[in-house]
Order: structure tokens, then sequence, then C-alpha cells
């Protein structure tokens, strides 16, 4: 059976960029870990505890199992008895930092944020530790971050509107250590709540079986089809990434299963890495869960989660029913088949059998839509697949199940939080040199008029490049604070601004020449990177087409204009869906036959037609779109009479 497979490699999937421990030291980093799961759910919902003290505990558990898990580099034996000298001092140099920014806060800030020279030498030390252990975690984002840094004071020599007066070492080390905008601004706010919660759920629904009843669903629902593992893997990876929120996590563990089985029916294996990366960018903004960045969305626009769940519904789904045509496409074009009958699990079976799994993911919808914070309905969902898990003896999680799950769940936490760490860096120097208000103007003096679409254009290019190489959480805390803000000065609505910014962070996972997800997922194929990342572009290009739509026109944003009927959501959605499947058979030269160039063209005139809601367009756009298929149906009936009149 083909899910008897998936299951036993998933089993053979583990991490391999960190360190393992033998001995004594092994049980001592697993206790630690689960130290500090206990801290991190306990203060971030029952617990009282200052922010200042909150972000700095999370940091300084970050800062501790970055230099005890990630290697100085590559070539470092990963498999030790003790941690190298270097790196005990290094966890030394972090407690002694963090505890004295813990003592003496209260004083500074009584004190309107007078430093001594003290201060400023744990804060330069402090500044050091950050970037060391992001070098290792992070690697293109500490670099960036760098450059940010540097810009505080190099800026003073950029002539015109991006440059400034220039920044004293004192007041650089003041915002970025001491204040509220720098290493314990709201990047690291967002780890120590949402992003480490909502990695340990993943982690949870993993270990519960939740990630198998993904699979055998999905197969049971596409698995004969066409090209049947390639849509398997775009469901599959969904689920998982909307979960996890990180599209390079997702692609290193899901794709070691999805891409062999499309290699393995004919796939080109640049094409089985492009459809796997894709499928699991798309996840940071695939409702319910969006990768916890529908949460942070919510905190930065003061509404509540269900708004903005509702807000990302159509581009989600757009995005995906383009993927999965395009492989479809592909694979009527390629002549390949899905798996055999015998070989696939009965959908009402898998229900039956395996459905309670996914009762935690109802939970949690449930309790947010009924005004439960997200980090309650989380905690209470981990509690839920705990005690779902039970209902069968196969997928019973013993205690051993149980550390195993929070001890993953706390490793895969780290990399990610030392990522929020480092923007923390990039934000606090955006805000101490007014980077993002210039960067606006700068932009803003580019366009006519308020020009929405250049506007755009420019917004996109700005999200794209500060997005690489950056988990979608983090990607987009740093990009709602340069790049939104141009927007609405446009006279974009807020939610659609800050829609449109977090699609494109998280689209530059697979976005050539930094597509991180692409590269990871060309690893696992075999194929080469360029290519899979061009063809990354191609089958997700709707998602960089949908949110100029939006802009123009929020009601394909549901709920964000008023006095919008259910009917016509339906059929903006309706003719929307259109115009993507037009869109994937252009793209993909293949229709209900293979297309002509004329066939092409129209078929990519029609696309817009069908995106963007309007009475005229939609008829032009369905009308175009009935003569094609018309067009096509009639020489596939004519070749067919042919071959039949030959024989």
């Amino acid at each position: 059976m083909v899910t008897d497979n998936i299951a036993q490699q998933e089993k053979e999937t583990a991490p391999s960029k960190l360190r393992s421990y033998t001995g004594r030291t092994a049980l001592i980093v697993t206790v630690l870990l689960v130290v500090w799961s206990v801290f991190q759910v306990y203060f971030t919902t029952f617990g009282a505890i200052s922010a200042i003290n909150l972000r700095a505990s999370h940091c300084l558990f970050l800062l501790l199992f970055t230099f005890l898990l990630f290697p100085a580099y590559k070539t470092q034996n990963k498999k030790r008895v003790l941690p190298p000298a270097l790196d005990l001092l290094l966890i030394t140099l972090s407690f002694i930092c963090i505890f004295y920014l813990m003592y003496n806060y209260p004083r500074i800030a009584r004190s309107g944020g007078r430093l001594s020279t003290t201060d400023l030498g744990v804060a330069l030390i402090s500044l050091v530790l950050v970037f060391e252990a992001a070098r290792r975690a992070c690697g293109n984002l500490a670099v960036l971050a760098a450059l940010f840094l540097a810009y505080n004071w190099f800026g003073a020599y950029i002539p015109g509107a991006l440059g400034h007066n220039g920044m004293t070492l004192k007041r650089v080390l003041s915002t970025q250590f001491w204040g509220t905008q720098g290493i314990f601004g709201i990047g690291i706010g967002v780890s120590a709540t949402y992003i480490f919660i909502f990695v340990m759920f993943g982690a949870f629904l993993k270990y519960s079986g939740f990630s198998k009843f993904i699979n055998d669903f999905s197969l049971a629902l596409v698995g004969q089809t066409p090209g049947g593992p390639a849509k398997v893997a775009v469901l599959a990876s969904a689920a998982m990434g909307m979960i996890n929120g990180s599209a390079i996590a997702n692609v290193a563990t899901t794709g070691t299963i999805t891409i062999p089985l499309m290699k393995q029916i004919g796939y080109r294996k640049e094409f089985a890495g492009a459809v796997e990366a894709v499928a699991s960018t798309g996840g940071q903004f695939c409702p319910p869960i969006m990768g916890a960045v529908g949460f942070v969305m919510a905190e930065f626009l003061n509404i509540s989660y269900v708004s903005v769940m509702l807000a990302a519904i159509i581009p989600a789904f757009l995005y995906y029913l383009g993927l999965l045509c395009a492989v479809h496409f592909e694979a009527k074009k390629r002549g390949l088949s899905g798996f055999a009958k015998e070989n696939i699990p009965d959908a009402w079976e898998v229900v039956k059998k395996q459905g309670y799994l996914s009762l935690p993911l109802f939970v949690l919808i449930a309790l947010m839509c009924f005004g439960y914070t997200p980090l309650y309905a989380a905690v209470l969902s981990i509690v839920a697949t705990v005690l779902s898990s039970y209902m069968r003896p196969e997928t019973c999680m013993t205690p051993s199940v149980i550390l195993k799950a929070v001890t993953e769940g706390a490793r895969g936490a780290v990399a990610v939080g030392v990522c929020c760490v480092i923007i923390g860096i990039i934000i606090g120097t955006v805000t101490l040199t007014s980077l993002g208000l210039n960067m606006g103007y700068v932009i803003l003096s580019f366009v006519n008029d308020g020009n929405v679409f250049l506007t755009g254009i420019f917004t996109m290019l700005m999200s794209v490049v500060l997005g690489m190489g950056v988990p979608g959480v983090a990607a987009y805390v740093i990009v709602q604070a340069v790049a939104v803000p141009v927007l609405i000065k446009v006279g974009i609505v807020p939610i659609c601004a800050h829609m449109f910014c977090l699609i494109y962070a998280c689209l530059s996972n697979i976005t050539p020449p930094v597509a991180m997800s692409c590269y990871v997922a060309a690893g696992i194929s075999g194929g080469n990177q360029f290519k899979t990342g061009i063809i990354s572009v191609r089958l997700g290009l709707i998602g960089f087409i949908i949110p100029f739509f939006f802009l123009t026109n929020p009601i394909l944003l549901i709920g964000v204009e008023d006095n919008v009927s259910i009917g016509e959501y339906l059929w903006v959605g309706f003719t929307a869906s259109l115009g993507t499947v037009v869109l994937a058979a252009a793209l993909q030269n293949y229709f209900i036959r293979y297309c002509s160039i004329f066939e092409r063209l129209i078929l990519l005139s029609i696309c817009p037609l069908l995106l963007y809601p309007g009475f005229m367009t939609d008829v032009m756009g369905i009308g175009l779109l009935l003569v094609v298929t018309l067009f096509q149906l009639f020489k596939e009936k004519a070749l067919k009479h042919g071959v039949q009149s030959v024989k």
C-alpha cells in the first residue's frame, strides 16, 4: 500500500542539521527543552509576567539552544558528548547579559533611558551574541540584519531621501537592546507567544498521526486521477504548511515523501521539486491557521482573527486551485496516470478510522470563533490532540510520545525564534532612522497622482527582497514595517495592504535568486536549483497576480467591503476560479488538448478579464472562454474521428 510506504518514510525522516548528544548531556538538553516548553505555555496563557521579562527569558532560551544545537560551522561534528568550549562560553555570556537586562531594566526605565558604560558594554556583547546565533540558525537573514545595522552609521553618507544625519553608537545600542523597538520588540514578542505555541501544536499533530491522516485522505481523493501523487503533495503540503508556518521546514519534511512519488510516475525532477516548494509556501497564508501569521496580522490591525481568516480565503483558494490545475494539465500533456486502485484507500474508511485526528483543528477554529484568544485556543487544542489520540490504540500518545512531541516542537521553534530576534535589529533600524517613511517618500516620488498599480509594483519588489530566505511570520513582520505604510499612503485599505505584503513576503521563498524553498526541494529531487525556481514561479504565478486585483477591488477579500452579499462573493469566487484555470492552462500549454500559440494568447487575455470583478469583464471573459472551449472540443472530436477513420 502506498499509504504504508508514506508512513514508513515519514518515520525515517529526521532533522539533520542539529547536533545530537549522548549520555547525560542528552538528558540535560531534553530536560531544558521541557522546562522551556512548560515556561512558555504557562506564561503565555495563565501566568503573569511583564512583557520585557517574557521576551528576555524567551531570548535567553533561544540563545541557549542555538549554541547547544546549531554547530558553529557545517563541517563540525554533529554527534557530541559535550558542547564545545566556545559554545559554553557563549551560553555563559548569554545568561549574564540577559539577567543583567532583567535586573537593571526597571532602573533604566525610571531614569528615562540613562545608560552607564557597563549598560552599553552589555548591550554590545548581546548584539554580538544575537548575530552569532542568527549566523548559525538563519544564514542570509543575519547578513541582511548586518546591512541594516550598518545603515545606522553609513546612512549619513547616502545622499537624498534615503540618507540621514547619522547615529551614535550609544543611541544605536540604546534602541537595539534597551528599547522596545529592537531585539526585544515586536519580532521576539511574536516568537514568544504565537510562534512557539503553534509550532508545538504542529508537533503534537504530527505525533498524533494527523499527517498520516492527511496523506491517506489526499490519496483517497485524488490519488487515482492523472498525476495523482502531485495532487496529493499539493493537498498534504497545504495542510501541514498552514500549521507549521515555515515553507522551508515543510519542504524538508513532506518533500522527502512527496517528491520521490512524483518522480516515480514520470514528473520531471525540477517540476516535482517546484510543486512541493509552491505547495509548502502557500500554507503560510492558507486559512484556517495561516502558519500563525494571521494572528500577528490581527494584532497589527486590531481586528479579530476571524476577519483576517475570511479575507484570506479567496486568495489562498485561487493559489492552490492554480497549482492543482497546473499539475493536472502537466499530467494530461505527458500522459501520466495516478496510483492503481488497489493502492488507494477508501475515502469513507479513512474518515471513519482516522477522522477523529482532525478534531483538534475543529476545536481550535471553534474556540477562536467564540472569541477565545489564539494562544488559549492553541493550548486547549494541544490538549484535545492528546485526548483524541486515545480514541484508538494505534494513535495513542503515550508519555514517551508526548515527550518527543514537546522536545521536537521546542527544537522546531528555535530557528524561527532566532529569526524573529534578529529582525528586531531590522525593525529597530527602520524606526530609529525613519527608513520606512523615507522609502515611502522615494516610491511615491516615482508614482504620479498616487497610482495604485505602480505603487503595488514597487511594494511587491520591496516585499520579495526583504522576505528572501525568511520564515513567513518573520518575513511579514519585516515587510509590514516598511512596505505597508507606503500602500496606505496611496489610499489602500489597511487589511488589503497587509494581505498584499504578506503574500509577497511568503512568495519570496519561491522567487529567484534567493528561493530557499526551491533550493531545499531541488536538493531532494536532484534537479537544477535555478530551473526549479523558474518552474515554481510559473506554477505559483496566480499568487503573484491576484494581490494586484484585490488592491483595486477589495471584494476579492471576504468581509473587507460592506454590504456585499454571499451571492456576490460566490460569483466573484467563481469567475476568479475560471480565470485561474485559464491561466494554468495557458502556462502549461494544455487545456482540453494541446493549445496552439493563438489559443494560448486568447487564454492569457481571458485571465485578467475573469480575475477582475465586474459585469462587462465577466461577460467578455466567459464568452471568449466558451469560444476556446468549443473550438478545442471540435478539434479533439475531429482528431478522434480521423483516427477512427484510419482504423
